[in-house]
């Protein structure tokens, strides 16, 4: 029994699977789910994880086709050098014309069959799905060699090559992740360890980063329950930021900084939310959201596809409680929306500086009130919070299962 539900505990059985490859191309089983890969009308791959039969055992095979009538996929987008933060600019213009708020029985997310339109998956029902972004901000399909913009030394561009992939937790439009099981939990992690893994061989790839968006304060166009993942092409500012920090620690004290915050923040205790065996969930001490917090594996581990078979067990049940606690933080009177984002060590220079951890973190600072990101946040990257990051983590304390 975890410490944290001592009055409300979870199952965490998962149904067993035999054997490491299916018998089809493009399958493979794990501990508690079964991958199939197959291909939409516009040569964008799509990928289940099941964890119910008839699919889980492999006994039955995923016969997938997609009836729409689609042009080849497309949609690519530049990078463009901003000469005065050091960072690329992805420019997607094509984004722009993206699915915003279709009526229910439109939603491209929902199994085939149930809405008035064939959607992107087309299967009567489904557990968990990855497919490639049919609007994404980074595509392999794209051809382009560098330049300069206008001949200006300056002003360097090159094509956005990368990948974008939705992932959509479950059927169920009306759900949402912490409404799942721990066992449909486990094999959305099991699908982003999995794609993490894939991800991280393509050409160009620097960094994969696995997100959740809720509610449309936060900028969500579709309702119904998924993620996405970024394969970028380059290492993202906020992880340039940390590796530096992380350098210059090492270059000072010879550890590792991610997993020296971790253990100042246990001994301290006044901001850890909840810990188990294997993880540990903490507000930073220096919280920028008015609700924020961190969780951290004890183990030192680059990425999700390094997580051992326990520690994905228990992330399971400890991810769920946190997202349970945040619906429950203004007494249930509105649910949090927030950003769910696992940071990944880059996938080639400086792994070791990196280290697995989530940030989860809401903008809602009062039901009906948001944090505004204002002239000094936004026009000078100066953060000022609201909230006080120990009575965060009291208050995240108290609304425990």
């Amino acid at each position: 029994m975890y410490p944290w539900a001592e009055t409300a505990p979870v199952s965490n059985e998962v149904a067993p699977v035999t054997g490491l490859l299916g018998d089809a191309p493009g399958e493979q089983s794990f501990p508690c789910a079964h991958k199939s890969s197959a291909l939409l009308a516009d040569g964008r791959e799509i990928i289940y994880f099941d964890d119910t039969e008839p699919y889980l055992s492999g006994a039955v095979a995923r016969h997938v086709r997609d009836t729409r009538e689609l042009p080849p996929a497309e949609g690519g987008s530049s990078l463009r050098w901003d000469v005065l933060t050091g960072e690329w600019v992805a420019i997607a213009s094509h984004r722009n014309e993206r699915t915003l708020f279709p009526p229910r029985d439109q939603c491209p997310l929902c199994p085939t069959g149930r809405g008035t339109v064939p959607s992107e998956i087309p299967a009567s029902d489904y557990d968990v799905v990855v497919f490639e972004n049919r609007f994404p901000s980074f595509t392999s399909r794209f051809e382009g060699e560098p330049r300069l913009i206008d001949g200006e030394p300056l002003w360097p561009e090159r094509p956005g090559i990368g990948r974008c992939e939705v992932v959509c937790f479950t059927s169920d439009h009306s759900a949402s992740f912490s409404s799942l099981t721990p066992r449909r939990v486990r094999t959305v992690i099991e699908a982003w360890a999995d794609r993490t893994a894939e991800l991280s061989e393509l050409d160009g790839v620097e960094q994969v980063f696995c997100f959740e968006n809720r509610g449309e304060e936060i900028g969500v166009t579709l309702h119904h329950p998924h993620g996405q993942i970024y394969a970028y092409p380059f290492v993202t500012p906020r992880t340039e930021r940390l590796l530096a920090q992380a350098a210059a620690h090492r270059a000072a004290t010879g550890g590792n900084l991610l997993t020296d915050v971790l253990a100042a923040e246990r001994r301290a205790g006044t901001r850890v939310v909840l810990s188990g065996e294997h993880w540990t969930a903490y507000v930073p001490a220096a919280a920028r959201w008015p609700v924020e917090v961190h969780l951290a594996p004890h183990r030192d581990v680059p990425d999700l596809t390094a997580l051992d078979d326990a520690e994905r067990a228990e992330l399971a049940d400890v991810y769920l409680e946190l997202l349970r606690r945040f619906d429950r933080y203004f007494d249930g009177v509105t649910a949090l929306p927030y950003i769910a984002g696992w940071h990944q060590a880059p996938v080639r220079d400086r792994r070791e500086l990196g280290r697995l951890h989530l940030q989860l973190f809401s903008v809602l600072r009062a039901p009906g009130k948001l944090k505004y990101l204002a002239g000094s946040e936004t026009g000078m990257g100066a953060w000022i919070n609201d909230a006080d990051p120990e009575q965060i983590a009291e208050r995240l304390r108290e609304v425990s299962s």
